[in-house]
């Protein structure tokens, strides 16, 4: 940071003035004195010249108005920014708070307590509370409106200053003695904060000043010290918080009267005054501090008696209270920025993050990108990347461990014009210098350098470019000791161990080209090293310290600008000195006795090594051969020169907004002979400007001769003009240019070529040349301007040009994913493939559907409708899609994904495709394994492998039916079975007759049919026997409903019926529901057998089979076990004439020889019993 006096205000009859404070948001400065002086400036710039911006700009006083009120001197003035209001007090304990009513400052609260002076006041962060502090002990905290909060007397105190702590939580009180007491916002005590700056100072002290930053501009890095408080001894300490163990200490070595914190908690001010060693007399300074205690700047101020120091709100001025003047200095900050490649690259911190935000601020397009970097050091660009140097984050992985297996402490980034990362070192030297050149990084410790050789190819991805990096890596990082002398050849491996050995010169400051490297030192002693092998070539001795290091495009001069901003230059390479040149040299002037005062910045031109330019307080100075041109008004800081033309921006009005960044904010400035040539072609004609170039030649003027000469097509000098400003392009236009036979003609190409489409364009049509205005909006690619420039012309335009033009247009809009107007015009350039695009994005189905039949067959576009359709589930849009293409296994594998699988075997059928049954298993032993049964026996049905269904679903009948769940459910479940068997056989019958086509008897049909099935089949019960499972739960849910019913005898038949089914049903059932039925119809023969089956059963436990005893005993000791005479009958004529059918409705066996038989399940029942159903009873199938 530089900083230099720029302003000086009087106060009226010489009235000492004892306090200064400036308003940090609206920007009054009030100054209070002796005799009730208080005053209220405000300092307004006023300028119409856009370029004149910031501190460049002229200011003056916009408000100058005395506050009357006090009657003794105004010792204390504290501003609440937030409400505009003024708080002063003065030696008689008197308060006064003003307000601003109409762009003036009146009385608004007076107070005074009679008792005791107000030696402190502050206001808190967001401008709610005040708190007063007496001298007498007295402490009172008031509200914003005027309302007391509490008062509280600390007995036996002399108070002197007070602070909020940043939330406002905790009051310090600065004690006459040198105390400092922490308190809660209610008044109660906590704890003494310990100072540990004062050991070893003897003496009494007194505090000169308190500031806590409360962080409304963001912090410097994480944990940053906030809280600085200083004595009149000199020794200050600033703190992360109130009780930090280990603050930061300071000495100043000077008398301290008065300090603050900038805008953004980065540099603290430390005003008062310095005692010289030779003199008896003190004079003023202010002390420039970082939150580390490292030491920026000093500022001298004249005058006998410094009281006060204000800084500005944005950071760029301070205001000095001395004598019965305001002194103002301007700033100029240290902004850790950059330019590459027309990119500004910036930083700045915000309140909410505690990182640095990182803006890349591409000035052509006016884009900007945003990156976050944490403990940000400094940002160095070269060419067209940008090294950020920052401390590493403990948490991250690194890939590089350095050798003694630490973390490395800080990490150089590599990005390039938009903040891409391309590559990244950590290191464990402390990069406070960093520079870089086309080839190298070189940053710099206080006592060692390291050298990095980056490699960016332009083709190479971040990925190769990081294998590439762990390739080679002794050779291309080097660490270099600044007391060592390398002499150039190549170096063993770097000793880092040796980097870190302290020096008794730290370096200062660092630059280098490509072929040579400076690097200054703090005792003015300078090192010329040469590159790219590092050999230490010369020391040079300055009689100051360096600050910053600057070298011209040739290596062969430097520029030195030091500590008290005195620019001086030194020569590196003897100049040539021959006779035809010792002229040009005398005017040249001698650079040893060249000297500016109050330099900030410079910049040597990139092609002159002759040319730089400097910016000294708000000037800028262009010098060539140290020849100074007049100075242009301006407060930017210098980006590029080159081509005889400045690049510079307005830092200051960017960080105001940093995150809007302006054009405005960005000047070009273009140097005197520029101008003259400019002026000279346009005033005076253009044989005299091409004279006046010859003589100060620069492929810049000549471009310009070039173009002037282009206008007005004097094409023997531009063709001279472009040959010595080498530009081949140029003298092929001319060339061309030469061959046209028209004056309009070549008019227009040159408006063409200087980018004056419209005006081109004009010409060619007033030529009647349409197609030359076409084919010149084509190279523009402005589309939309062809499509009207073809609708208008008069006749048939040009039909695929058109539909180029439609399509252009579409693909403009798709880009913008305006996919509806896209699709309008890919319509009217019969676009199908971006139109397929635009239809899937805007989920138009119906769209891409009525796309499918236009297109011709195998066209490529069909898979990828195919493809689209799939992906939304729309299996039978998919199918036509790749049937269209004759892509039937694309078309398969689609349904399979959506789990057609109906639909997957008919086309496998069709297409005879082999894969299907490999396809099914798989789906079905992958929904078996998740336990999905159903599922898996739904995809064997709408596959129509029936019969690997029926197997599942009688496995499924069986577990049910063991688990003794609800009969009629394991019914359902076993006719679902049999009817799945019952598919297959009418499949295999089909597949039978469309096999043997021709006159065959059906009965043959039928014999096939059943001789494969015969065949295939492996599992004899369920084919066979497929309705046994049905008809057992059927009968025995149909004598249970008898038994309900009351229809004993049907009951006991149907039980009797039962006896075939203990495959399926368990005996124990079986056998007790006959034993209930027989005993309910008293057929008690049947009833004693039922029990001599339940009494001989194996599987019961004894315990049972007991109380089935007790129980046959206590029935036939009261009956016989005997049946009705007819019972008996019956059963002995049931093996009779074989087996009679049974009625499925009542149980019975069939004696007619008319009945009536189901078609699905092949069962029989009564005619006359059937009549009142609509379904069969068994299987549910309707009756026909």
């Amino acid at each position: 940071m530089f900083i230099y006096l720029s302003k000086k205000i009087a106060i009226p009859n010489n009235i000492h003035l004892k306090c200064v404070s400036w308003n940090k948001d609206q920007g009054f400065i009030a100054c209070g004195g002796d005799d009730g002086l208080l005053r209220v400036l405000k300092l307004e710039t006023q300028t119409d010249d856009a370029k004149l911006k910031g501190l460049a700009a002229p200011s003056n006083l916009s408000m100058n108005q005395t506050l009357e009120g006090h009657s003794g001197a105004v010792q204390v003035v504290t501003w609440n920014e937030q409400y505009e209001k003024l708080t002063t007090s003065d030696q008689n304990g008197l308060i006064i708070v003003w307000m601003l009513y109409k762009g003036a400052w009146y009385e608004e609260m007076i107070n005074n307590r009679n008792k005791s002076v107000v030696r402190s006041m502050s206001w808190n962060a967001d401008g709610q509370k005040i708190c007063i502090v007496y001298e007498d002990g007295a402490v009172i905290v008031g509200s914003v409106d005027g309302n007391r909060i509490w008062g509280k007397e600390l007995k036996g105190n002399q108070l002197a200053h007070v602070a909020w702590s940043p939330d406002s939580k905790i009051l310090l009180f600065g004690m006459a003695n040198g105390e400092v007491q922490i308190y809660d916002n209610q008044g109660n005590f906590i704890t003494k904060m310990t100072i540990s700056c004062l050991i070893n100072s003897a003496g009494g002290i007194s505090i000169a000043g308190i500031h806590w930053y409360a962080g409304t501009g963001g912090y410097v890095e994480a944990d940053c010290p906030c809280l600085a408080i200083c004595f009149d001894n000199g020794r200050c300490q600033i703190m992360r918080y109130e009780n930090d163990e280990n603050p930061v200490c300071i000495d100043t070595l000077m008398n301290v009267v008065s300090i603050q914190w900038n805008h953004c908690g980065s540099v603290l001010a430390v005003a008062g005054s310095l005692k010289a060693s030779n003199m008896d007399k003190e004079f003023n300074v202010v002390q420039f501090y970082t939150p580390f205690g490292e030491h920026i700047r000093t500022l001298k101020v004249p005058g006998k008696q410094m009281t006060g120091v204000s800084w500005e709100g944005g950071g760029l001025r301070i205001g000095l209270a001395v004598d019965s003047y305001i002194y103002f200095a301007n700033i100029r900050p240290d902004y850790k920025w950059g330019y590459c490649c027309s990119t500004v690259v910036y930083a700045y911190t915000k309140p909410e993050r505690q990182e640095y935000c990182v803006v890349f601020w591409e000035t052509k397009n006016n884009e900007k990108f945003v990156k976050y970097v944490k403990s940000l050091m400094s940002i160095t660009t070269s060419g067209d990347f940008c090294i950020l140097a920052s401390k590493a984050d403990e948490s991250q992985p690194q890939d590089a461990e350095l050798e003694s297996g630490t973390h490395a402490r800080y990490v150089l980034i590599l990005c390039n014009s938009i903040g891409t990362p391309l590559d990244s070192k950590y290191i464990d030297i402390e990069p406070l210098f960093v520079t870089m050149t086309k080839t190298h990084v070189i940053a710099a410790s206080k006592e060692a350098f390291y050298m990095w050789q980056y490699r960016v190819a332009k083709k190479l991805t971040a990925l190769e470019i990081n294998q590439v990096t762990k390739t080679k890596k002794e050779g291309r990082e080097r660490v270099y000791h600044i007391d060592s002398s390398p002499s150039g050849t190549n170096d063993s491996s770097p000793d880092i161990a040796k980097a870190f050995t302290a020096t008794r010169d730290p370096i200062c400051c660092i630059t280098a080209t490509d072929k040579t490297m400076i690097v200054g030192r703090e005792s003015g002693l300078i090192h010329r090293y040469s590159l790219p092998n590092v050999g230490l070539v010369q020391k040079y001795t300055l009689n100051n310290r360096a600050h910053y290091l600057y070298i011209n495009c040739n290596s062969s001069r430097l520029a030195i600008i030091d500590i008290a901003g005195v620019l001086t230059l030194l020569d590196l390479e003897v100049r040539a000195s021959t006779d035809n040149i010792t002229g040009n040299q005398v005017s040249a002037g001698d650079p040893s006795k060249f000297e500016r005062k109050d330099v900030w910045d410079m910049k040597w031109a990139n092609d002159n090594p002759d040319l730089f330019a400097m910016m000294e307080k708000t000037r800028m100075y262009v010098f060539r051969n140290l020849d100074p041109e007049e100075p242009i008004q301006t407060s930017g800081y210098i980006c590029n020169f080159e081509d005889l033309e400045i690049k510079s921006v307005l830092l200051d009005e960017i960080m105001k907004d940093p995150e809007r960044p302006n054009k405005d904010n960005l000047i070009n400035f273009e140097i005197r002979s520029l101008r003259d040539s400019r002026a000279l072609i346009e005033k005076v004609g253009i044989e005299d400007a091409s004279q006046f170039i010859e003589d100060n030649p620069h492929p810049r003027l000549w471009r310009l001769l070039a173009e002037a000469a282009l206008q007005k097509l004097d094409l023997k000098t531009a063709e001279q003009a472009f040959v010595r400003c080498k530009d081949y392009q140029g003298i092929e236009f001319v060339k061309r240019l030469g061959n046209l036979q028209s004056e309009p003609m070549k008019q227009a190409e040159v408006a063409a070529y200087f980018g004056r489409f419209e005006e081109a364009e004009r010409m060619y049509l007033d030529m009647d040349r349409r197609d030359l205005a076409i084919s010149l909006r084509i190279k523009l690619g402005d589309w939309f301007r062809v499509l009207q420039l073809l609708k208008t012309g008069s006749g048939d335009c040009d039909d695929t040009l058109l539909e180029q033009a439609y399509n252009a247009i579409g693909d403009y809009f798709a880009d913008r994913q305006k996919w509806v107007n896209a699709v309008q015009y890919y319509l009217q350039g019969r676009n199908q493939e971006r139109l397929a695009e635009c239809y899937y994005m805007l989920e138009d189905y119906d769209g891409l559907e009525k796309l499918t039949p236009v297109l011709p067959e195998n066209h490529k576009l069909l898979p990828e409708i195919g493809q689209m359709f799939a992906t939304v589930g729309m299996c039978e849009q998919a199918v036509n899609a790749y049937l269209k293409c004759n892509q039937p296994k694309a078309a398969v594998e689609a349904c399979v994904h959506l789990n057609q699988w109906n639909k997957a075997v008919e086309l496998a059928r069709t297409h005879n495709m082999k894969e299907i049954k490999s396809l099914l298993s798989k789906y079905a032993s992958h929904l078996l394994e998740k336990n999905k049964t159903l599922e898996a026996v739904e995809l064997y049905r709408k596959a129509h492998h029936f019969l690997d269904a029926a197997k599942l679903m009688f496995k499924i009948a069986d577990e049910e039916a063991k688990k003794r769940t609800r009969p009629l459910r394991v019914k359902k479940l076993y006719v679902l079975a049999a009817r799945l068997v019952e598919n297959y056989h009418e499949q295999v019958k089909t597949s039978q007759q469309s096999k043997t086509k021709g006159k065959q008897s059906e009965a043959k049909f039928a014999l096939a049919g059943l001789l494969e099935e015969d065949a295939t089949s492996s599992d004899d019960r369920i084919v066979d026997n497929a309705w046994r499972g049905a008809e057992a739960y059927h009968f025995f849910l149909l004598a249970q409903r008898q038994l309900y019913g009351g229809y004993m005898e049907n009951a006991m038949r149907t039980a009797m019926h039962l006896r075939e089914y203990e495959d399926i049903i368990p005996a124990v059932e079986i056998y007790s529901l006959l034993a209930i039925c027989s005993a309910s119809n008293r057929a008690f023969g049947t009833c004693s057998q039922a029990f001599i089956k339940l009494e001989s059963m194996e599987s019961l436990e004894p315990e049972q089979r007991q109380l089935y005893e007790d129980l046959s005993l206590e029935i036939f000791t009261k009956h016989n076990p005997k049946d009705s005479r007819t019972m008996e009958r019956e059963r002995s004529s049931e093996g009779a004439e074989g087996k009679l059918p049974t009625c499925i409705v009542t149980g019975l066996p069939i004696q007619e020889y008319q009945f009536w038989m189901c078609n699905v399940c092949k069962h029989c029942a009564l005619e006359q019993e059937i009549g009142k159903y609509n379904c069969c009873p068994l299987c549910h199938s309707p009756v026909a």
